[in-house]
């Protein structure tokens, strides 16, 4: 035994596993250490590792430090739109590549994915986007109640009375979220959306001449806005066609992929535009902002309640459910989309941050790009929590105002309103307040008290964005450790059943064997 054990380590020797405190042959010896990282390297390796995050931060910071110091400069309104101009180039940027990055993602993303699991990861990331929203608006509506936001005395701008969204139905804006769900134009979808106007008509009585009525009869208009619920819903329905034609419908389903891999590329392109667009952004939105002292003056604890709504929202709940399901620290995830939560700051619309987020998840944070361009798309389309946190908060606020005690049941019309029209929430900047006259029709509140939200909307919209584009990515963070964690059960389960599949004391091997030796048996005694 000895003299095998001396032949086998002799055989590493000369294989080359010497031990390291052995020179080599030839002279050179193998370093026993790396030598040390200097702090100056480490430092230098750590910013290029978060490069574009320090630049957008960066950005902001010096827009904020532009905004405030031209604001001392009297400036005409057009020289204003000239400082925002940067901006407005971002905001088109990211605008022109959401069409084919959700069409494109989605097909690939459905087709790639088995039909049974498709459902799965589709219902548990409804049900996730479901609590959240549910969670978000129930935070509101006790903000609201505890700081009271319409306990002051507070004026209406009247410059913002005309914009204040047309009255419209409950039901109708339901059914307008059917509607829209399947668009009659995949062409149009893109640039158009369906919306219910109202015209009268009279009514004459039997005789033609008395009891004459008047009725307020719907009829179906297109207004500007990207119909992105009615493109989510055809390119996963597509996606899912594509697989079930198995080999004929693999040539459509390359094509996708590139068409999608060739639009992440210009995404990494526009992503190092991102610090100076949101630098201008910032700027241009500060300096535009007239007489700041008297509107906070006003709307001040209707700004508070807002803010720390979503600052426990972001910064508590959504880490908080991240971590009882993944035991993974949430702040680690969280900084590596600061990227895109900060362009969802400067831009205010979270289909326009789709792009960056899916960059950043799936290089910053390991989510697959299966998961990401799945899940991401229809997160942008149907989770809100920021919006419907926010709309709680605005309802209370308005029924504050007007001195109309809430009672029980209104509040729960509020909770499952505002969840429920989130969902048709246009992922585009003030979409919220369009459908918060929803909320206000269900309870019987005027919708003539928009004008004030209207007022704080450039910045309360902000944070709302921030809030809606951080659940889309915990969402695809927990479907990505449910992923994983299926995986490897499956995985184990794979490995036992090739480990147990034929043992050794398998009664079909006995008999076989028994047989075996009987028939050589009866074969030796013939011969």
């Amino acid at each position: 035994m000895a003299s095998t054990v001396d032949m086998i380590e002799s055989r590493k020797e000369s294989n080359g596993e010497a031990h390291l405190d052995e020179p080599m042959p030839n002279g050179l010896d193998i370093p026993k250490r790396s030598t040390p990282e200097t702090l100056s390297q480490r430092v230098l390796r750590i910013v290029r590792a978060n490069l574009l995050v320090i630049l957008t931060v960066a950005g902001v910071i010096v827009g904020v430090f532009i905004g405030l110091g031209v604001r001392n400069v009297t400036l005409t309104r057009t020289q204003v739109i000239y400082v925002g101009f940067p901006g407005e180039i971002l905001i088109r940027l990211l605008k022109m590549i959401i069409i084919p990055l959700v069409v494109c993602s989605l097909v690939s993303g459905a087709a790639s994915i088995d039909p049974k699991a498709l459902g799965k990861l589709g219902g548990l990331a409804m049900l996730f986007f479901l609590i959240t929203t549910l969670i978000a608006s129930s935070i509101g509506v006790v903000m609201a109640f505890i700081i009271s936001p319409g306990s002051v005395s507070v004026s209406k701008p009247p410059y913002l009375e005309e914009e204040v969204p047309a009255h419209k139905e409950v039901i109708d804006s339901f059914l307008d979220l059917i509607r829209n769900i399947f668009p009659s134009n995949l062409v149009s979808a893109a640039f158009q959306s369906y919306a219910t106007s109202y015209k009268l008509m009279k009514k004459n009585g039997t005789d033609g001449i008395t009891n004459i009525t008047v009725e307020k009869v719907p009829f179906g208009t297109d207004q500007d806005g990207m119909n992105i619920l009615g493109l989510v819903v055809f390119a996963i329905v597509f996606g899912v066609a594509l697989r079930k034609l198995g080999e004929e419908g693999e040539i459509l389903i390359k094509f996708f992929n590139a068409f999608n891999e060739a639009t992440m590329v210009l995404v990494s392109w526009i992503m190092w535009y991102a610090p100076i667009g949101i630098m201008f952004l910032v700027a241009g939105k500060i300096v535009e902002m007239e007489d700041v002292g008297s509107l906070f003056a006003s709307l001040g604890k209707y700004i508070a309640c807002c803010l720390i709504g979503h600052a426990i929202h972001g910064i508590l709940v959504l880490p908080g459910i991240y971590f009882i399901f993944t035991r993974k620290n949430p702040y680690t995830f969280l900084w590596g989309i600061f990227t895109a939560l900060a362009t969802a700051f400067g831009t205010s619309s979270s289909s326009a941050t789709l792009p960056l987020m899916m960059k950043c998840v799936e290089e910053k944070n390991g989510v697959s790009k299966q998961i990401s361009r799945f899940i991401l798309p229809i997160g942008a389309t149907v989770n809100m929590d920021g919006a419907a946190l926010f709309q709680c908060v605005a309802a209370v606020f308005i029924a504050q105002l007007n001195d109309v005690s809430l009672n029980f049941i209104q509040v729960i019309t509020i909770l499952v309103t505002a969840t429920a029209s989130s969902v048709g929430a246009a992922g585009i900047p003030a979409g919220g307040v369009l459908t918060l006259a929803i909320i206000l029709e269900a309870i019987g509140l005027p919708t003539s008290d928009i004008s004030l939200i209207l007022a704080v909307d450039w910045l309360v919209d902000r944070t709302c964005t921030v809030l809606n584009v951080e659940g889309d990515a915990f969402g695809a963070g927990i479907l990505q450790f449910f992923v994983d964690r299926d995986a490897k059960r499956n995985g184990a389960e794979l490995t036992e059943v090739r480990l147990e599949a034929v043992p050794e004391s398998s009664p079909l091997i006995s008999k076989r064997s028994d047989a075996q030796k009987s028939g050589s048996g009866e074969k030796e005694s013939s011969m």
